[in-house]
């Protein structure tokens, strides 16, 4: 079979690759692919591959993690998908490849469809329902705030909460508001504030954005979050325009985040005119109520029954002196009773009193420090008789004493005491000790003695 003439040579793979990967990135440097996304996930070098397909075609999509943290949606398999970038070719394997910069969801109607169906969902489970909405505390001493701790949202919250209530404590739980891994971070934060307590309502929110930068707060996770929250939740999510399934989920739902802040905390100055208006309502009341019944007593008073009132309040006043005559009479008896009692304890312990005690059990102490004394000293005698004679018997037991007579020790060269003229030869060096001083002194020669 014949063969094409090679006018340039026959290439190597990698040369191959690398003409057909500089050729694609001359034709295509930067565009824009739509599909349908599959197999969407993140690699542990914290990137992204994925695959969009249309039909029986294919193509392989890697995108940098920081560019995926900036997307303001959440992909999923099967979403349809808009993917801006740059074609290549992977040389390892030879395949075409699309490196993303940036993706966005194919239309908006993607979007809402998505919404739509997540909210019919939830709505069957019925975590919207309004009998799960629960009122706000009407005096809260602390506050939680689930927001980004940067931008207008937290400042103007913050602000409106200490100008209406100084005292207020807020508590931020920083999150992410928009991008990959935000519904997961506000989810998450609003778990630990019901797991841990600490506070007795949440904010929970962020400022105005498209709808794709409010998405985090479309998200399941978030949602159930809410729903399962055992605190009020106040949803306050972009502008009054904007809706979000958090509002719906939410116990109440706020235009805005400062109008958050004026729902959750009341106008302090306001409250206490409110606390002096009841008080002077209350005051005028107490007022009011005496003088009617004043009046009623007087009427009462005058009618037919009571015209010699002061008749009847005398003998009331003299019913109440007998009363007290009677109480008085009672009370000193209880007093001569219990004086007397007491009188009756003093006489049977006075036999008890120290001062008659003391000197008693003190002249005992000295008679009988008179007696232990001489016994205590024939003791102290005998002990020292009895010292002395263990004495003496150590002394007549001590080396040094048996060496005053004549005797002495004899060490063998390694130190140790000789006992028998066999454990030494002749040539051995030795030490002797006497009573006074020692000697070095060598083996001649070794006799033994039979034993007797």
């Amino acid at each position: 079979m014949a063969t094409a003439p090679a006018r340039e040579g026959v290439l190597r793979v990698s040369a191959f690759v690398a003409r057909v990967k500089n050729a694609l990135e001359r034709q295509f440097p930067a565009v824009w692919v739509r599909g349908e996304l599959s197999s969407y996930k993140r690699w542990s070098s914290g990137h992204y591959y994925f695959s969009l397909k249309e039909g029986d075609a294919v193509v392989e999509c890697f995108m940098f993690g920081s560019d995926a943290e900036r997307l303001r949606f959440t992909p999923a398999d099967g979403l349809e998908v808009e993917a801006f970038g740059s074609v290549t070719v992977y040389a390892a394997r030879g395949r075409l490849q699309l490196t993303v910069r940036e993706m966005r969801p194919a239309g908006i109607g993607a979007l809402l469809a998505q919404l739509e169906a997540l909210k019919k969902r939830l709505l069957a489970e019925g975590l919207f329902d309004a009998d799960r909405k629960r009122p706000l505390p009407p005096f809260p001493r602390t506050v939680g705030l689930v927001t980004s701790p940067v931008g207008a949202a937290v400042r103007d919250v913050v602000t409106v909460l200490r100008r209406r209530w100084p005292s207020i404590g807020i508590v931020l739980a920083p999150v992410r508001v928009q991008g990959v891994g935000a519904a997961d971070e506000i989810a998450a934060a609003i778990e630990r504030f019901d797991r841990h307590g600490g506070v007795d309502v949440l904010i929970v929110g962020r400022g105005g954005g498209s709808i794709e930068d409010l998405w985090a707060f479309n998200e399941e996770s978030v949602v159930r979050a809410i729903a399962a929250a055992r605190v009020p939740v106040v949803s306050a999510v972009g502008h009054e325009v904007d809706t979000t399934l958090a509002d719906l989920a939410a116990d109440v739902r706020a235009a805005t985040p400062s109008n958050a802040a004026e729902l959750v905390v009341r106008e302090r100055a306001e409250v206490a005119r409110a606390v002096a208006r009841r008080d002077d309502r209350a005051a005028r009341a107490v007022v009011e109520g005496l003088g009617t019944r004043r009046r009623r007593v007087d009427a009462a008073l005058l009618r037919h029954g009571f015209r010699r009132h002061a008749d009847v309040l005398a003998q009331h006043v003299r019913r109440l002196d007998e009363r007290w005559a009677r109480m008085t009479a009672a009370l000193q008896g209880e007093v001569r009773a219990w004086r007397e009692r007491l009188a009756g304890l003093g006489r049977r312990h006075a036999a008890r009193d120290p001062r008659r005690v003391i000197p008693a059990w003190r002249a005992a102490l000295d008679r009988s420090s008179v007696r232990l004394a001489p016994a205590w000293r024939r003791g102290l005698a005998d002990r020292a008789r009895a010292v002395r004679a263990l004495e003496d018997r150590l002394r007549a037991l001590s080396p040094a004493h048996v060496m005053e007579r004549g005797f002495c020790i004899v060490r063998g060269p390694d130190g140790s005491l000789v006992r028998a003229a066999n454990t030494l030869t002749a040539g051995d060096h030795v030490a002797i000790a006497f009573a006074r001083g020692e000697a070095g002194a060598t083996i001649d020669d070794v006799r033994m003695e039979e034993e007797p």
